[in-house]
């Protein structure tokens, strides 16, 4: 029993960081129709820019956390100004534009800090366990369950109540008729932009906590699975990103304890596979 308390504990964690990373790539693709593979570079930003203000610059925690989503923000904003927004009506040159960012910022981070993984600092508060049900569980893997909570609230607020996210859904639809009204569907477009790269550097500043250090290529890493839950989910779904989240981070972390190493990877690539069987569109293929 404390064992699979806390398998399921680092299960919800583990998919709680996957919808971080999940989420934005989700809003952006089903608002934008931008397939970004440049989202775990905005990842790997927030989680340097993260450790950087945590050792270097002296900030505390959760001022780092802070200064690394907002560095990441940042980097999404100018990333679709410069590059994305001039190559919406090419979308094979968009793939290939963010193909080459996602490898080159991880290079980047590699020249300036090197290949090797740099310790995470982890506050005392957050370094702890708690006892659930007899297991000890990292304190950690809350907080990562919180905060994806949190996002998936914001996001759905996002896209029903506000009027940009009511006028991004009407771009989406139709763009020519929303801007005759006279609406800069472009400054909406570089909102959600923002956010999605938001969400990826938040998860970036929280993987820190859940592997206990950062590498530059944590986010490529993070993104493949990142993908999966998308597809999962179903395009453009943020609660069905959510949802194909919870059963990844659980289908892979009790695969890799009751089987072999190693084949909780292939477990949630058979997972997708036969979802995809069974539900071509995923769980939901319907936005939010």
């Amino acid at each position: 029993m404390n064992t699979i308390v806390l398998l399921a504990c680092t299960g919800l964690g583990l998919g709680a960081l996957y919808f971080l990373v999940a989420s934005g790539l989700s809003l952006i693709f089903g608002l934008m129709d931008v397939l970004n593979f440049a989202h775990g570079a905005l990842l790997s930003i927030g989680a340097y820019a993260t450790w950087w203000a945590a050792t270097e610059g002296g900030m505390g925690f959760w001022l780092a956390v802070l200064f690394g989503t907002v560095v990441g923000t940042a980097a999404a904003v100018l990333l679709e100004l410069v590059l994305i927004r001039p190559l919406y009506a090419r979308p094979r040159d968009q793939i290939l534009a963010t193909v080459g960012v996602g490898l080159a910022l991880p290079a980047l981070l590699m020249g300036v800090w090197g290949a090797d993984a740099r310790p995470f600092p982890q506050p005392e508060a957050l370094a702890g366990t708690v006892r659930l049900l007899g297991a000890v569980v990292p304190v950690n893997r809350f907080v990562l369950m919180g905060a994806a909570v949190l996002v998936l609230l914001a996001l759905r607020l996002f896209l029903a109540r506000t009027r940009y996210g009511l006028i991004v859904r009407a771009g989406v639809e139709d763009r020519a008729m929303v801007t005759a009204l006279g609406i800069d569907v472009r400054k909406a477009f570089t909102l959600v932009f923002a956010i999605g790269g938001a969400a990826a550097a938040l998860g970036g500043a929280l993987a820190g906590l859940y592997f206990g250090s950062v590498n530059p290529s944590q986010g490529t890493g993070l993104l493949v699975f990142a993908f999966v839950v998308v597809v999962m989910g179903g395009m453009g779904s943020v609660t069905g990103a959510a949802v194909a989240s919870v059963a990844v981070g659980l289908v892979q972390q009790f695969a890799n304890y009751y089987t072999a190493a190693g084949l909780g990877d292939l477990s949630v690539v058979v997972l997708l596979a036969v979802l995809l069987l069974v539900r071509p569109r995923g769980l939901t293929g319907r936005l939010a």
